[in-house]
């Protein structure tokens, strides 16, 4: 890895929340003052192609890697309230959804589940 992807993953690792590009580029600036945004999405596409990064497309914005996805994609659910985000292994999830699609005679190259909700913590439920 360059010491700019480097740095975007520990910045990645250490966030509490998901990061825009922006957020990133404003992170990496702190080290890198003239670094641009084409610098921020090269490296976030380079940690993505890596595995060790994802794009949560309905948001756009950025989480480190938390769980082996080598078998399946990721899934993800967002809290809408507090922007929690949950990583999931999406295997079953996406089994049936690739059979169904097949089904149907589309061939899928990829797959995003991105879940939208209220976690836990902001229903206060317990539950």
């Amino acid at each position: 890895m360059t010491p700019t992807q480097t740095k975007i993953l520990a910045v990645l690792r250490a966030a509490n929340h998901p990061l825009s590009a922006y957020d990133v580029l404003a992170m990496l600036r702190e080290t890198q003052p003239k670094a641009g945004p084409p610098t921020a999405y090269r490296a976030l596409q380079k940690l993505i192609d890596a595995g060790l990064a994802h794009r949560l497309e309905s948001i756009n914005a950025y989480i480190a890697c938390r769980l082996d996805h080598s078998k399946a994609p990721a899934a993800f659910a967002i809290c809408d309230d507090c922007g929690h985000v949950s990583e999931h292994t999406g295997e079953a999830i996406t089994a049936q959804l690739t059979a169904a699609a097949r089904d149907g005679g589309f061939e899928p190259s990829r797959a995003v589940v991105e879940l939208h909700g209220t976690c836990r913590e902001c229903r206060g439920d317990g539950k």
